[in-house]
């Protein structure tokens, strides 16, 4: 199966962050600390220029802990001011709002304006009411819970915007997509369960077997992804009379990915990270195709 989303309203989200961005002063991009280049968007990076940038990595309490600090050293590596937030530690809060404010300019006339952006269920409204100290933002399980853009006074001296998510039109890359399928950042309706269900098995067993064997009693995971989905299924009871239905199987699997109930759980390493092309590929004749 193929995964692509992009919901009419996301072309008006487009439009409308990049028409607000003219009027702001630095952004807030949230990335989900799960997969934080799969969760990057690549029309960012045109629409936001030259802004100031502060990437926040948002629910690093569902992470795995040793590759969210190797997501840390290896955007450090490349320059990329980046700052992990715990919405349980009080002090990460402030240190976001200190670094917020900290590269702004002193404006005597108006607010210094910063806008937060990011993909779908990525934990903006989360970090909005943290930052603001109160529940302003709407917060849901499923995506696209922000339909419209809404400004929020966080002092005299500056202003939040927040933005609908945005994916971008084509999931190109698809095992990045699997990730967000997997993460929650695509609608349920919009992917087949039981098909992102299995492409978790499998990567569990890959990379967390332990996470399968704890939570579903297996002790042996030598069988095919699609063997183990069944397993789970039938001690879940997601049975019909027809069978095992597997959409249900791969739901529970997913609803305990997302919720923790596997534990601490990164869905990418920055090994996963592709390798740009190389200077030899750029000018090998080909011609670069136009952004």
């Amino acid at each position: 199966m193929s995964i692509g989303w992009y919901p009419g309203h996301m072309h008006k989200a487009r439009r409308e962050i990049g028409e607000a961005l003219q009027q702001v002063d630095a952004v807030i991009e949230v990335v989900d600390a799960r997969l934080p280049h799969s969760s990057e968007n690549p029309l960012l990076n045109k629409l936001i220029g030259d802004r100031t940038r502060l990437r926040v990595l948002a629910k690093s309490d569902l992470a795995d802990p040793v590759v969210t600090a190797q997501w840390l050293d290896f955007y450090q590596e490349r320059g990329r001011a980046c700052l992990l937030l715990d919405k349980s530690d009080p002090r990460s809060v402030r240190e976001l709002l200190r670094r917020s404010a900290s590269d702004l300019p002193a404006r005597a006339r108006r607010r210094n304006r910063i806008m937060i952006v990011g993909i779908p269920n990525v934990g903006k409204s989360t970090l909005i009411n943290l930052m603001a100290g109160r529940k302003i933002a709407k917060v849901g399980n499923e995506p696209a819970v922000t339909k419209a853009r809404q400004e929020i006074k966080l002092s005299e001296e500056l202003v939040l915007l927040d933005t609908p998510g945005i994916l971008w039109p084509k999931l190109e890359d698809q095992q990045a997509a699997y990730r967000l399928a997997a993460s929650g950042a695509i609608r349920n309706t919009a992917i087949e369960l039981g098909d992102v269900g299995l492409f978790a098995v499998e990567f569990l067993r890959h990379r967390y077997p332990q996470a399968l064997r704890e939570r579903y009693g297996l002790q042996h995971l030598d069988e095919s992804p699609l063997a183990l989905l069944e397993r789970i299924g039938r001690a879940r009871g997601c049975l019909t009379k027809a069978g095992l239905d597997f959409t249900k199987a791969g739901e529970v699997v997913l609803n305990d990915l997302r919720s923790g109930s596997l534990g601490r759980v990164s869905l990418e390493t920055p090994a996963d990270v592709p390798e740009p092309p190389s200077l030899d590929d750029e000018s090998s004749g080909a011609e670069a195709p136009s952004s």
